[in-house]
């Protein structure tokens, strides 16, 4: 679907047109969204706005790394939108051509930052602070803005398993900690390469309109370095975890293996003497002593509790 919007040279704003039957230098400037377009419409790419084939192959072909590249008479740029679904980060290329009189937005899926947009841009009574690059800032705000709940739910999940609210066990906190580690490392292969697609932007001799907008650019760059910086920090809270729940799973192993042992040195001799007497031998003598019986028994409790009162002052019990 292509939703066509143009601005005449009133300031009066032209929607609901198809792009087929329209002359674009009728207009002061015109925004032309294409929403899972079909091949046919995404023809118009090249038949009606001449873009270089190289751009239309990387809107067709995704999921590209967000980049820019000049070209003469426009700008042509990837963008990647994020949004959990089923505990998963799932990413959406937006691609932008802006022009000095126009701005084509490119998705294969619905975007609700795109909409919002166009919702606002409807809804203005004066349009002369709206250009083709203030749409291309404003959808690109939206973008980075909605990066934020993804992070905050991120570090909302940590701090559940970091302090085990809910008492769940070692194997299912270490499964729910690797998920949310891989989520970050997907958040971060966005996240970074649109701060540097931002940071050329920037320090771009080419982009002049952005330069004259640098304080709107300069506060998404701003909003992506936090966002570098907040899934560095918590892709480190992870590791901390990690390492903890290992140590302490270390430690608990350790405790039981030295419970084990000192039931086993404490009954290595009482399995000695049982295993003495317990030989199929006729000439043992004190088989046949009246309290042969009780006194190896009485043995054996001595020599238990004795090394029991042992390993306690060594500290084994500590």
């Amino acid at each position: 679907m292509i939703n066509f919007i143009g601005v005449t040279h009133e300031n009066t704003l032209e929607k609901e047109i198809t792009l087929s039957h329209v002359n674009l230098s009728d207009y002061k400037w015109v925004w032309v969204d294409f929403n899972a377009p079909t091949d046919e419409e995404i023809q118009h790419l090249a038949d009606t706005f001449h873009f270089h084939p190289l751009a239309i192959e990387d809107c067709v072909y995704r999921l590209q790394r967000p980049k820019l590249d000049y070209y003469d008479n426009h700008t042509f740029y990837v963008t990647h939108i994020v949004r959990e679904e089923n505990k998963e980060i799932i990413k959406e290329e937006l691609d932008f051509f802006v022009g000095e009189n126009f701005v084509v937005t490119f998705h294969r899926k619905p975007s609700n930052e795109v909409t919002q947009v166009r919702d606002r841009l409807f809804a203005q009574k004066n349009l002369d602070k709206w250009d083709t690059f203030y749409v291309f800032y404003q959808i690109l705000d939206k973008i980075v803005d909605n990066y934020f709940p993804l992070i905050y739910k991120i570090e909302d999940e940590l701090d559940k398993i970091e302090h085990n609210t809910q008492n769940k066990s070692m194997n299912n906190l270490m499964t729910q900690l690797f998920d949310t580690r891989y989520m970050l490392l997907n958040l971060r292969h966005t996240v970074n390469p649109m701060r540097d697609l931002l940071y050329r932007m920037l320090n771009s001799h080419h982009l002049i309109e952005i330069k004259n907008r640098r304080e709107y650019f300069s506060d998404i760059y701003d909003h992506l370095l936090k966002l570098s910086e907040m899934v560095m920090s918590n892709r480190e809270l992870t590791a901390d975890i990690r390492d903890s729940y290992l140590s302490l799973n270390a430690h608990q192993t350790n405790n039981v293996m030295k419970v084990l042992t000192i039931i086993t040195s404490i009954f290595a001799p009482l399995t000695f003497i049982a295993g003495i007497y317990g030989m199929n031998f006729e000439n043992i003598p004190e088989l046949t002593w009246k309290y042969g019986y009780f006194l190896s028994l009485g043995i054996m409790l001595a020599i238990g509790v004795l090394m029991y009162l042992w390993f306690r002052r060594k500290g084994w019990f500590q």
